[in-house]
C-alpha cells in the first residue's frame, strides 16, 4: 500500500517545545485521543529527537521487524515518523543521511529505501498529475452514486462505521479514526479488504484514508490504492491473507470472516506520458521579499534562503476538509513551523485566512511593499493548487510567487518515469547532497 516513511515505539521529547505540549483545542466537543496522538512529534525539535532515538533500530532491526504491527497499544516496529517527514518537520535526506551515518548504506538500506518510496510516489505523480485530477472526480461522482444504490450504501457505511463483521477491519477502522495512522503492511490489507472482500471502489476507500491519515500525501495515498488493484503496476493486486495478518499482528486476530479468496486487477485505466518537471524557479535576492509558509515544508530555515524576507506569512489551515484530528496535528506543526521561521528571521508572523486565499495575499503584499514572495515548491496536490491560483493574481499587482525547489526534489523526480526498481539506482546520488541543498 503507500510506502510512507517508516515509522517505532519511542517516547516522545520533552521539555520545551517537545512533541508533548498540547496542541490549541479544537472547535468541536468531540476531542481526539490526545495520548494517540502524542505518539507523533509535533515539533522539529521533538522529530529530532525521535529521529536520534530510533537511529539504532534504523539498520537490521528494522529490516527484520519493520512488518509487524503491535497495534495501538503495543510496541511499534517503525519510526513514527511519517507525519513529521510528509510535512517536512524533517526532510528526506535528513533522515536518510542521518540512518546511513548509523549504520552504513548497506546496514541502512532498507529504511532509507522505505523513505525513499516517498518520493519516488511524490515524483512519480508531479509528471502525471492528471491521475490525482481524476482520482478527485470519481470522488465526487461515486458520492453521488451512493444515494441511488441503497445496497452500496449500506456496505460503504459499514465499513467506515466498522461494523462488517471482520475483526481486523474493524478494529482498524476504530485506529485509523482514533490515532490517524496504521502500519504500512495493515494499509496493504485495509485495502484490499475494502475492495476484494466489501467490494467497494478504491477511490472512496483512498479517500477514507486522505481524510484521516497524519502522513498522507496526494501522491502515496492514491498510488498505493491504485497498486493494490491492480492499477500502478498493471495486473499485479494485494491479496489480504488471513495467515499473514494473524502472524503480523502477533495473533491479536483471529480473521474468522472469510476474505475474498482472489484478486482480479480492476479495469486498466489510460497513464498519461510523463512530463517532465517544470525548472526550478529563481529569486531575485535584491527585490523587497516577503516569505509565505505552507503545510507542504515546515523547514524553511534549514534552507539558505535566497533572499531576506522582511515579511512572514502562513494560512490559517491547510484547506480540504480533514478529519478533526488531522486538522489538529496539521496545525500544530504549521504554528511550529512559522514559530521558527520567525525566530531565524526576527519576524512576526501573519496568519492568512485561507477562505478568500487570493484577497488576503494580495492585501498582505500590499501592506508590506512586496516585490516577490517565495515558498517551497509543492507537489501536485491541494497545496499546489492554490499557488497556482495565487500566482496570476500577484502577477498582476507586479508580485513574483517563486517556489523554492530542495535538490533532493530537483534531482530525484526526473527519475520517477517508472517504476521504483530503475528508481532505486538514483538513491546513492540523492545521499551525496547535502541535506539543506536547493535547486
Amino acid at each position: 500500500m503507500t510506502k510512507q516513511t517508516p515509522t517505532a515505539p519511542l517516547p516522545l521529547a520533552g521539555g520545551a517545545g517537545g512533541g508533548n505540549a498540547t496542541p490549541p483545542p479544537l472547535p468541536s466537543n468531540r476531542q481526539p485521543a490526545i495520548p494517540q496522538v502524542m505518539r507523533f512529534p509535533l515539533t522539529r525539535e521533538a522529530a529530532l529527537a525521535r529521529l536520534h532515538a530510533f537511529l539504532p533500530l534504523a539498520g537490521r532491526a528494522y529490516a527484520a521487524r519493520r512488518n509487524h504491527d503491535g497495534g495501538p497499544d503495543g510496541q511499534a516496529t517503525t519510526s513514527l515518523l511519517s507525519p513529521a517527514i510528509r510535512r517536512r518537520l524533517l526532510s528526506e535526506p535528513e533522515v536518510a543521511a542521518a540512518a546511513v551515518a548509523a549504520h552504513g548504506f548497506t546496514g541502512a538500506e532498507k529504511f532509507v529505501q522505505e523513505v525513499c518510496w516517498r518520493t519516488y510516489w511524490v515524483g512519480w505523480l508531479q509528471q502525471r498529475p492528471e491521475v490525482w485530477t481524476r482520482w478527485q472526480a470519481d470522488v465526487v461522482r461515486m458520492e453521488a452514486m451512493l444515494v441511488e444504490d441503497g445496497k452500496w450504501q449500506r456496505r460503504y457505511q459499514s465499513a467506515l462505521a466498522g461494523t462488517t463483521g471482520i475483526d481486523c477491519f474493524d478494529a482498524w477502522v476504530h485506529e485509523l479514526q482514533e490515532t490517524g495512522w496504521l502500519h504500512n503492511h495493515v494499509r496493504m490489507s485495509f485495502a484490499s479488504v475494502w475492495c476484494f472482500t466489501l467490494r467497494l471502489p478504491w477511490q472512496l476507500g483512498a479517500a477514507f484514508f486522505y481524510r484521516h491519515l497524519l502522513d498522507a500525501c496526494p501522491a502515496s495515498n492514491t498510488l498505493g490504492w491504485r497498486w493494490v488493484v491492480g492499477l500502478q503496476t498493471q495486473g499485479k493486486t494485494y491479496l489480504a491473507r488471513p495467515d499473514l495478518i494473524r502472524d503480523l499482528s502477533g495473533g491479536r486476530f483471529r480473521v474468522e470472516a472469510p476474505l475474498a479468496r482472489e484478486a482480479a486487477p480492476w479495469p486498466a485505466d489510460i497513464v498519461p506520458p510523463p512530463i517532465p518537471p517544470a525548472p526550478a524557479m529563481r529569486a531575485d535576492p535584491q527585490l523587497r521579499t516577503g516569505l509565505f509558509v505552507t503545510s507542504e515544508d515546515l523547514s524553511l530555515e534549514t534552507l539558505a534562503l535566497p533572499a531576506s524576507p522582511v515579511a512572514l506569512a502562513a494560512t490559517s489551515g491547510i484547506g480540504g476538509a480533514p478529519a478533526l484530528l488531522k486538522r489538529r496535528v496539521a496545525d500544530a506543526m504549521l504554528a511550529d513551523g512559522v514559530t521558527r521561521a520567525g525566530a531565524r528571521l526576527g519576524l512576526d508572523p501573519e496568519r492568512l485566512d485561507e477562505t478568500d486565499a487570493v484577497t488576503a495575499m494580495r492585501d498582505w503584499a500590499a501592506r508590506h511593499r512586496l516585490a516577490q514572495i517565495i515558498t517551497a515548491d509543492a507537489p501536485v496536490g491541494p497545496v499546489k493548487d492554490r499557488l497556482d491560483a495565487l500566482t496570476p493574481a500577484l502577477a498582476a499587482d507586479g508580485v513574483r510567487l517563486v517556489r523554492l525547489r530542495r535538490a533532493w526534489d530537483d534531482v530525484a523526480w526526473p527519475h520517477a518515469r517508472k517504476g521504483f526498481f530503475p528508481f532505486k539506482a538514483a538513491i546513492p546520488k540523492l545521499l551525496a547532497l547535502p541535506p539543506g541543498a536547493m535547486a
